[in-house]
């Protein structure tokens, strides 16, 4: 049981260093006819589904804010839920 434990807290993890480089790809312009556009993609893909629902709070909360805070509330939560994981 604690091996699972530590195992979905390394995948939370993982996942947490996914979403820091999404955040900062964003900064960036993504060719999309070069190589790099179908890693993007994947990133974007794979994140969205939980980026999308606290962006959606996000705007009902602070509606036409110009800064995306939802990176950084998702890493929250997903560092809480590796800390529970984890019994800290």
């Amino acid at each position: 049981m604690i091996q699972l434990r530590m195992l979905l807290a390394n995948i939370v993890q993982i996942y947490m260093i996914v979403i820091i480089i999404r955040a900062v790809l964003s900064w960036f312009r993504v060719n999309p006819a070069g190589e790099f556009f179908k890693i993007y993609l994947f990133i974007i893909q794979l994140t969205e589904p939980v980026m999308r629902p606290i962006r959606e709070l996000q705007n009902k909360l602070i509606p036409g804010s110009p800064l995306d805070f939802s990176p950084i509330l998702v890493i929250i939560l997903l560092n809480l839920l590796r800390n529970i994981l984890l019994g800290l």
